[in-house]
């Protein structure tokens, strides 16, 4: 069990080890909500997540023999560069299981710190069995990423942290992957205050905890698939499913479109770097998941360590849905002059072309006519309605892509 005390004592562990995170006002978000809206910047902690806050916490609590004969653990990247960075302090040896899809900076992070990283399975559940198994064998200790005591006291700082900078919080918003983030925060917070309310974000891709947390039983997901790959838990440990219904009053889910929605915001507006998981809470207030008018809420950014290409791809297709980037392809006759009229007109219209490809060869095409494809960089959608109609009023054939 833990208690408000296990959370304090964390606390006084990790103090001058871990960088004590700001929590921020978020103007925007407050406005368009119609609450008091605060984030908590773990994506800015010393290995970019949460995590740190738990591996160290379990670690430093390891006896001397243990720290001796090192530890192991398994993680999709955030929870392996806590356990790498609270083993290097100690200097023991750490290995990591992490499965073989992890992005590459997750892995070079956990390296960096000086584990060794062992890539298993082809998801996060089989690196852990794997991980488990290893460490039985090796006679070390396992540091699970949630379902343990201390690890959960780390976590629960968070909540320490928050309350001190605004003690009158009514609501956090935290996500929810195995589990343990959430009830070290509702611990800690309930303790203090038994009326905060605790709503919990899965991610639609990995809905276990919310099923298990419906139906008040533990069920697993077959599968899991989403952007939020800190979040991304396929079994229910009993264990934590019991936190999670004794502590939490909600738990809310968010689709990738609108976790993606969610990072592309906070880069913009907060010039925050978010990753899946750390970005659900915002998701959710963003899309009229749980109620926020005149409520004082806390979203802790659980971790900023997303894949750069997963972020480009974000940011394309945020551009494309808010009407600032355009792609086409237009039928021209294939004669010297046409190129340049058509992007005469693109001139016209002040939309500045960014990429564009010339084909003749396609067998869809008669012949003497080309394809090109084009993107734009445009300033909303009344702006591509003008170039649309520029393009029909010019007798141009083309669809938009």
């Amino acid at each position: 069990m833990v208690t408000l005390q296990d959370i304090k004592d964390a606390k006084n562990r990790l103090d001058g080890i871990i960088h004590k995170t700001p929590l921020a006002f978020a103007p925007t978000l407050s406005k368009n909500h119609g609450g008091q809206i605060y984030i908590k910047k773990e994506n800015l902690q010393l290995t970019g997540s949460f995590k740190l806050r738990g591996a160290f916490n379990k670690i430093a609590l390891l006896t001397q023999e243990q720290k001796d004969a090192g530890v192991v653990a398994s993680s999709a990247g955030n929870h392996a560069q806590g356990v790498a960075f609270a083993a290097k302090h100690f200097g023991i040896k750490a290995v990591i299981f992490m499965p073989e899809t992890t992005p590459l900076t997750k892995v070079s992070g956990v390296m960096d710190l000086g584990a060794e990283v062992v890539l298993k399975g082809s998801k996060y559940d089989e690196a852990y069995m794997y991980a488990k198994e290893y460490a039985t064998q090796n006679n070390k200790t396992f540091v699970h990423p949630y379902a343990d005591d201390e690890v959960i006291a780390g976590q629960g700082t968070i909540a320490l942290e928050i309350l001190e900078c605004v003690p009158d919080i009514d609501v956090f918003v935290v996500p929810i992957g195995g589990g343990g983030l959430i009830s070290g925060i509702a611990i800690a917070a309930k303790a203090l205050n038994p009326k905060i309310k605790i709503i919990g974000v899965v991610a639609s891709g990995a809905r276990a905890m919310k099923q298990s947390y419906d139906a008040k039983t533990p069920i697993d997901s077959v599968d899991v698939k989403t952007i939020a790959d800190g979040i991304a838990v396929r079994d229910i440990t009993p264990k934590m499913l019991d936190f999670v219904l004794e502590y939490v009053d909600e738990v809310v889910e968010v689709e990738d479109k609108e976790i993606a929605n969610a990072i592309l915001f906070l880069l913009e507006k907060q010039k925050l770097v978010v990753e899946g998981a750390g970005a659900a809470g915002v998701a959710a207030v963003m899309h009229g998941k749980i109620d926020t008018d005149g409520m004082k809420i806390a979203l802790p950014l659980s971790g900023g360590n997303i894949d750069v290409t997963m972020l480009s791809i974000i940011i394309e297709k945020g551009l494309l849905k808010s009407s600032r980037k355009m792609n086409l392809m237009v039928t021209l006759v294939d004669k010297p002059g046409s190129l340049t009229r058509l992007t005469e007109i693109f001139r016209e219209c002040y939309a500045n072309i960014v990429q564009i490809d010339y084909d003749r060869n396609s067998v869809q095409l008669d012949f003497g006519d080309a394809n090109i494809t084009i993107a734009l960089e445009t300033k909303g959608e009344a702006h591509q309605e003008e170039i649309r109609m520029m393009l029909k009023s010019n007798g141009y054939r083309f669809k938009e892509l």
